[in-house]
């Protein structure tokens, strides 16, 4: 028997821990100017990491890897709730979209239930992804909430890239003028490029509602931090990350994203000087926790590694960071 309560008493203790870690996460999210990061992992499987592309060279894995997220964005564009989930490939993408919508829906609701007076009602999603699961998940969700959607654009027939337009706050007037209510907003900020990008004359960039031919996009061939330095467009969002991080009170959930790119590393060191700024890293597993902890060579700090086991979870998907932002135990 006194092996019994102990064994109880442990796992109870143990499950208390994981609940205290992800309402103290949730609590983070509610309090703070809220930032995501989101990298390749967060997309798969839907469509492979880097790692998993298979050619004799950089760059014929690079453009294998970019037809991918071609042919699945294609896909989820034009796919709708009747679609039939009548093979693996369209599962998996069906899948995938799923968890970004349920992702967004849990954004919002956290945005919503936020005390304005101490934070603003906005948070900005920071991804290296080309792929348009975020556009095509928004594009859902905005349906049936008053969430306002920034994407940098600006114009009506030709939606201009132009990064001045982000940090823009919207508000609901009351008919009689009698009160003023900020609407939560959603800000995307995309550096490394999109799929539905295209360059046009005098250098500026459109965001089409669809799938490009030839799309602005940054391949990872180990020189990203050279290419998005060299071009405005990148270098403006990058830019914008950067003042996101330094804003006091700001917290950074961090998702699918493992450090490789050494730009990206240098910004949050850099970011990290700022005492008030919290970055929260899901890690895979624990092989994931390792390879970030190698990547960023940086003392953890302000800079937290979560693992599977601190969320009472096998691993850490975008489905688990969902959770912790709903409150779901």
């Amino acid at each position: 028997m006194e092996t019994t309560v102990e064994f109880t008493e442990h796992t109870r203790n143990k499950d208390d821990k994981v609940l205290e870690r992800k309402e103290a996460l949730r609590k983070l999210a509610m309090s703070k100017q809220l930032n995501f990061l989101i990298g390749s992992g967060a997309s798969s499987p839907a469509i492979p990491l880097m790692s998993q592309v298979e050619g004799k060279d950089k760059n014929e894995k690079n453009q294998k890897l970019l037809n991918k997220i071609r042919e699945v964005s294609k896909s989820i564009v034009s796919a709708d709730e009747e679609a039939k989930e009548n093979d693996e490939e369209t599962k998996k993408n069906l899948s995938v979209l799923k968890s970004y919508e349920n992702f967004i829906l849990a954004v919002s609701d956290v945005l919503n239930n936020a005390n304005s007076r101490q934070t603003p009602r906005e948070a900005t999603i920071f991804t290296t992804n080309y792929d348009l699961f975020i556009e095509k998940a928004l594009d859902s969700v905005l349906e049936n909430t008053s969430l306002v959607f920034n994407d940098g654009a600006r114009g009506y027939f030709n939606r201009y890239l132009d990064g001045s337009n982000y940090n823009k706050a919207v508000s609901y007037r009351g008919l009689n003028n009698n009160y003023i209510d900020e609407l939560p907003s959603l800000s995307l900020i995309k550096p490394h490029g999109s799929v539905n990008w295209k360059r046009v004359p005098n250098d500026k960039i459109i965001i089409k509602n669809e799938v490009v031919d030839d799309p602005v996009v940054v391949p990872p061939t180990g020189y990203e931090d050279e290419e998005t330095f060299l071009n405005n467009h990148f270098h403006d969002m990058l830019r914008i990350f950067q003042l996101e991080l330094d804003k006091p009170q700001s917290v950074l959930f961090v998702i699918g994203f493992s450090f490789q790119d050494k730009h990206i590393g240098k910004m949050i060191s850099r970011a990290l000087k700022n005492r008030e700024l919290v970055i929260e890293c899901f890690c895979y597993d624990n092989n994931a926790k390792e390879y970030i902890s190698k990547n960023l060579g940086m003392k953890p700090g302000n800079l937290k590694l979560i693992t599977p086991k601190e969320l009472g979870e096998e691993k850490l998907t975008l489905d688990s960071l969902t959770k912790v932002l709903k409150g779901d135990n």
